[in-house]
């Protein structure tokens, strides 16, 4: 199992930028797709990108070309990133990273961005 802690979402203004991280910890070995969700109350959880063990990454229409993906694998954790730019209102959602491990999939307990002036 992998164990995924979500970090650096918080309150920012239209225009401005953010950048969560997610931490992976446990069976990281197993791990080939990672990705970032969100989702609202009452609505379903939405791809906003995700990233293969080779790199390569796939985003969703309404944050390409303002959002990037990255991963770093150190030897006993791998760190998720989501660099937002140009964050619109629209934006504002509850994000969580997942795992796509051997051992099955697994999420993280969210972190929630909120875009407002």
């Amino acid at each position: 199992q992998v164990q995924l802690v979500e970090s650096g979402g918080g309150l920012v203004q239209p225009g401005g930028s953010l950048r969560p991280s997610c931490a992976a910890s446990g069976n990281i070995f197993s791990i080939y797709n990672m990705g970032w969700y969100r989702q609202s109350p009452g609505k379903q959880r939405e791809l906003v990108a995700d990233i293969t063990s080779g790199g390569s990454t796939n985003y969703g229409d309404s944050v390409k070309g303002r959002f990037t993906i990255s991963r770093d694998n150190t030897k006993n954790t791998v760190y998720l990133y989501l660099q937002m730019h140009s964050l619109k209102p629209e934006d504002t959602d509850d994000y969580y990273c997942d795992a796509d491990a051997l051992s099955g999939r697994d999420w993280g307990q969210g972190a929630q961005v909120t875009v407002s002036s």
